[in-house]
């Protein structure tokens, strides 16, 4: 068997971990199921490792790996490239890292066996979204990560909150999957196929921004837009922060939320000869990163501020790929698989260590008493700042020099998108220190008693995050700046990203003025949040909190309130008038008539008894009727 072959190989291989715990799981004791998952997908990452290595480089073609001709123009199949590479290291790779951790957070949970079957079969539908030659094999991987998404934010099902987070994501899921049906629609009747590479091929074909491209690119844009959390489909990702910890790091940070920006970077071609839909694009992620940085400075649970600022980071992958940077949208996924990660797994350290405390305003001090979980955090908020060198910075910083420089979006505003993703990086700079210092800087907020009980987490756990935090520091330095030469990882993705897009050629000094602002931004949030958390002594946020911004901030813009009001309320109202209309009115209804019926057969079964005489005597009777009626009516004429 080529080698290659191995990494078509690794959806199965989590698959049957799956399987295992879920139908052996209750004889497996103790963490015999944790183990077993970890392996599995270890073993994966593996096999991709192999795949990886046999594949050829940058510019080797694609691999098909046929698997079942199904039906004419919808072949199910794997198509193994550059980028579908780039996506298995990282589900496997940080899949295989939170799966380690899981071991030793969900130590004791009565539902082990059925959260490592969860967590192993998303694993497996990622790599099948990923790996798919088809939009019916990816939306069959699309929907498996929808469905362990639901299980597994709704994994404590008991508490009511966390049963409503997961059908809250779980609807909202939905309507993003409504437009990825009708885009497939759309794609069949314009191209006659569904398998990607042919569509990707046929697409430049089409006239430039034409209504079909663009409405494609438009109903793809909505799937994307539900899967990865952007307006006006965000609104489920912060309340799946109800979930377990690792889970939240592994669908929620590094891998599911991705996936729209996966769609659209691998229908590449589609888009950059659709610069309307890229257009839309771009700016859903600018507004959103915006948006949510902002709802981040003043939230309070240590999980949702990093669930804010996923929202705000998926963002600007989306102005990446809408504005044709392809390469730098993916290359901010990976940057941000690591360094989010690493956050969400230094919370759940953090929370652990606790006894399931999660507000930052009861914590501070935790570095002293945890050192690895805080050093490691540290290295993360770093990173997700845009300090110089650190991986964060090297992303974020392609994404706003492309953001500039592009031509498909050069009469879409590009100058104003680049704005708003300064004023969104100053912002993420800000919350992030915030974040850190309350956390794990200054004095503690804890009872003494509470403080001194406080112990860094085993190794099981803290592994994981000192190999995340040196990915943090190292996954940077193979996108360096174009003006090097030496962007190893443009250089890799160029040939499945090919799309035929255009940027325009700057001056050395005009790039390193823009990496310049990227650091100012940095510089600044950092800055400002020193001025006010250390050196305020937190007197001014006290200040700014009771503003109109801050009351805005903590309640979300009031978003949720607004849809609550008008959507479900009247939903719910709805719904409930039309069970009363089935249940009061049609239902006993019908009830009642059966009853009449009943009892009008009773009645018949009185004459109906059998008797010839009392025949006769109806008989004789309905002549004489009718012989009255014949008469009267002879009179009458």
């Amino acid at each position: 068997m080529d080698p290659i072959y191995a990494l078509a190989l690794a959806p199965l291989i989590v698959l049957i971990a799956a399987l295992a715990n879920g139908l052996f799981g209750r004889w497996l004791e103790g963490m015999v199921s944790g183990v077993l998952s970890t392996a599995a997908a270890g073993l994966a990452f593996i096999m991709v490792l192999i795949g990886w290595a046999a594949f050829g480089g940058a510019g080797a073609e694609a691999v098909h790996v046929p698997l079942w001709d199904w039906l004419p123009g919808m072949p199910l199949a794997f198509s193994i490239d550059q980028l579908t590479i780039t996506f298995a290291l990282i589900i496997t790779g940080v899949g295989f890292l939170i799966s380690m951790y899981s071991t030793g957070y969900m130590s004791g949970d009565p539902g082990v066996p059925r959260y490592f079957a969860g967590i192993s079969l998303f694993l497996s539908a990622m790599l099948v979204l990923v790996l798919a030659d088809s939009f019916v094999l990816m939306f069959l991987g699309w929907e498996g990560v929808g469905v362990c998404s639901y299980l597994l934010i709704g994994f404590w099902y008991a508490d009511r909150l966390n049963a409503g987070a997961a059908r809250k994501a779980f609807i909202v899921n939905r309507i993003g999957d409504v437009g990825f049906l009708l885009a497939m629609f759309m794609t069949w009747r314009t191209f006659g196929t569904l398998q990607i590479s042919a569509v990707m091929e046929m697409a430049p074909q089409l006239a430039y921004g034409s209504a079909a491209l663009t409405g494609i690119g438009i109903l793809y844009l909505l799937a994307a837009a539900g899967k990865s959390a952007q307006l006006p489909l965000h609104l489920w990702l912060p309340d799946a922060m109800a979930g377990p910890t690792p889970v939240s790091a592994l669908i929620h940070a590094a891998t599911m939320v991705t996936a729209g920006v996966y769609l659209v970077a691998r229908s590449a071609p589609l888009f950059a000869h659709a610069p309307e839909a890229s257009a839309v694009v771009a700016w859903v992620g600018a507004l959103t990163a915006l948006m949510a940085a902002f709802i981040a400075l003043a939230q309070t649970d240590i999980k949702k501020i990093l669930a804010w600022s996923t929202i705000s980071q998926l963002g600007f992958m989306f102005v990446a790929v809408g504005s044709g940077i392809y390469w730098a949208g993916i290359f901010h996924v990976v940057t941000h698989a690591f360094f989010k990660a690493l956050l969400f797994l230094a919370s759940g350290s953090v929370i652990h260590a606790l006894g399931g405390e999660q507000d930052i305003s009861r914590m501070g001090g935790l570095g002293a008493r945890m050192r690895t979980t805080g050093r490691t955090a540290l290295i993360g908020m770093l990173a997700i700042s845009g300090v110089p060198l650190l991986a964060g910075f090297f992303s974020k910083d392609a994404i706003l020099l492309g953001t500039l420089t592009g031509d498909l979006l050069s009469d879409y505003g590009p100058v104003a998108l680049y704005i708003v993703l300064l004023l969104s990086s100053v912002l993420t700079a800000f919350y992030m220190f915030r974040w850190y210092w309350r956390v794990f800087g200054g004095e503690t907020r804890l009872q003494r008693a509470e403080y001194e009980a406080v112990r860094e987490n085993p190794s099981g756990m803290t592994i994981p995050l000192i190999t995340l935090a040196g990915l943090s520091v190292v996954a940077g330095w193979f996108g360096l700046p174009e003006f090097t030469g030496a962007n190893a990882f443009s250089a890799w993705l160029a040939k499945p990203l090919a799309s035929g897009a255009t940027f325009r050629d700057i001056s050395i000094g005009a790039d390193v003025l823009i990496i310049l602002g990227s650091v100012l931004a940095a510089a600044a949030g950092l800055g400002l949040g020193w001025f006010i958390y250390v050196r305020g002594d937190g007197s001014i946020a006290r200040r700014l909190g009771a503003t109109g911004a801050g009351t805005a901030s903590r309640e979300a813009l009031g978003i949720d309130t607004a849809v609550e009001t008008v959507i479900v309320r009247p939903g719910g109202g709805l719904t409930e008038g039309l069970s009363i209309l089935d249940r009061d009115v049609i239902d006993r209804g019908i009830v009642r008539s059966v009853g009449r019926t009943g009892f009008l057969g009773r009645t018949l079964t009185l004459l109906q008894n059998g008797y010839v005489r009392l025949y006769a005597l109806l008989m004789l009777a309905g002549v004489a009727v009718l012989a009255l009626l014949v008469l009267f009516s002879g009179v009458d004429a």
